[in-house]
């Protein structure tokens, strides 16, 4: 069975807009190239994919934008090639590698669970809550930010029962920032 790993940036009061942490940089481009070498594919909401799409497709020109810095270049790179599917119930189609997910939500998350392979790997804000929810997801990795944002939507606002964790791994940034990975905890009897 395929884990399911929920993966975002996240200030240090719960903020996930992906405006208001740390600004990347190569260390952490590198790191999320790593995370997400260790998924088969990516699974996002409509508002993630169209915001990930928009910043990182691969241009028709066929070069990356004037912006890019090189050091976005791989991330940018792996995310473009990744196979994706979107949860979307306004989306008629998709491309960039991209299938829409039919039918019910835990049906079908539950199905990809199962195919063989290393993994997959979803962000955004509303998808991994109803995911967290059902119990779909079997790590949680946040890249914690040295912010205090102060507004804006937060980590998984809404959960409806509690979810125990246990830390099975961190990891220092020279920003200050610190990955934490978490497993939901088994339960003891």
């Amino acid at each position: 069975m395929r884990p399911l790993r929920y993966a975002i940036n996240v200030t240090l009061d719960g903020c996930v807009h992906h405006e208001a942490g740390v600004a990347p940089d190569d260390e952490s481009m590198h790191y999320w190239v790593t995370e997400m070498q260790r998924a088969d594919a990516l699974l996002f909401g409509r508002v993630t994919y169209e915001m990930m799409e928009a910043a990182w497709r691969r241009p028709t020109t066929g070069g990356w934008p004037d912006w890019m810095q090189e050091w976005e270049v791989p991330f940018a790179e792996t995310i473009d090639r990744a196979k994706k599917h979107v949860v979307s119930s306004t989306l008629s189609g998709v491309d960039w590698n991209a299938e829409l997910l039919p039918g019910d939500l835990a049906e079908a998350v539950a199905r990809l669970k199962q195919q063989p392979g290393k993994g997959l790997f979803v962000g955004g804000v509303t998808l991994p809550l109803a995911l967290a929810d059902r119990g779909l997801i079997d790590e949680y990795l946040f890249l914690v930010q040295p912010v205090l944002a102060g507004h804006g939507p937060t980590l998984l606002a809404g959960l409806r029962e509690r979810i125990a964790l246990e830390l099975v791994d961190r990891h220092e940034f020279r920003s200050g920032a610190i990955a934490v990975r978490y497993r939901p905890a088994r339960a003891t009897e």
